[in-house]
């Protein structure tokens, strides 16, 4: 450059606002080296390679009150430019967290449970069809409720499922040994059992009484979930609708009138 820049064009060849460059001049950061007979600034070559050192230096996260020392007194930038690369490299190992996040996210989203099909089976019984997933995400991949089931799946460990699993064959065991012992539809012990069942299904996404209600129903309905429910117990599944039922009634919630929520 061989003529001296206005404020104005020496803004637009760093990259930065003139407002930028006034700020730099007020706190002496960049300061033109001339001015015209009426005051305005002038910067010259040397001044705009000060200003692209700046700009550097703020994009390596350097802040800028220590950015005029580090130009003023380069000998003794060391320490503070060793310090900005390891905060650097922090930055950039929680962006790489953050992405392996993510994927695992849309993974989720997409899968629902991400294991492989052999572990799928291993945790959640011969009974269970990996297949599943696959036909959940078709049937309700666009809903409040798939996106926060994959939100859990993409954080959730194989022991993790294994819990969830365990707790839900527990819930339906004793389920099935209550039908079995005559326990009535809206008694206490009924009533503590449909919440332990709710609960169960919240490991997947929240589930409010009237939703469990519309759960119930799809048991009913199924012939999947008719057939999984009553081997372990023929007609399980109908009275495990009139308990979930019986349940929402406690909670204020008609289960003529049901809606998912």
């Amino acid at each position: 450059m061989t003529t001296r820049l206005t404020v104005g064009a020496a803004a637009r060849a760093a990259g930065v606002t003139v407002r930028t460059l006034h700020h730099w001049d007020a706190v002496g950061l960049v300061r033109p080296s001339a001015r015209t007979a009426a005051g305005y600034r002038l910067y010259t070559a040397s001044d705009l390679t000060r200003a692209h050192r700046v700009v550097l230096y703020r994009e390596l996260g350097v802040p800028l009150d220590e950015i005029g020392a580090l130009l003023d007194s380069p000998q003794g930038a060391d320490a503070s430019l060793r310090r900005q690369r390891d905060l650097v490299r922090e930055r950039l190992c929680r962006l790489e967290r953050a992405a392996d996040a993510l994927g695992r996210l849309v993974e989720a989203r997409e899968r629902g449970v991400l294991l492989s099909p052999e572990e799928q089976v291993a945790l959640f019984g011969a009974d269970w069809q990996p297949s599943w997933a696959a036909g959940a995400r078709a049937r309700w991949g666009d809903t409040d409720q798939w996106a926060q089931f994959a939100e859990r799946s993409a954080e959730r460990t194989p022991e993790e499922w294994r819990e969830v699993a365990a707790e839900a064959d527990a819930v339906l065991d004793d389920l099935a040994d209550a039908f079995g012992r005559g326990v009535a539809p809206g008694s206490a012990e009924a009533d503590a059992l449909a919440e332990r069942h709710r609960a169960s299904l919240g490991a997947y996404f929240d589930v409010t009484p009237s939703m469990h209600v519309v759960i119930g129903r799809m048991y009913a309905a199924d012939p999947d979930f008719t057939a999984q429910h009553d081997r372990r117990r023929p007609g399980l599944t109908a009275w495990l609708r009139a308990v979930i039922d019986a349940g929402a009634r406690t909670h204020g919630v008609d289960p003529d009138t049901a809606t998912w929520e």
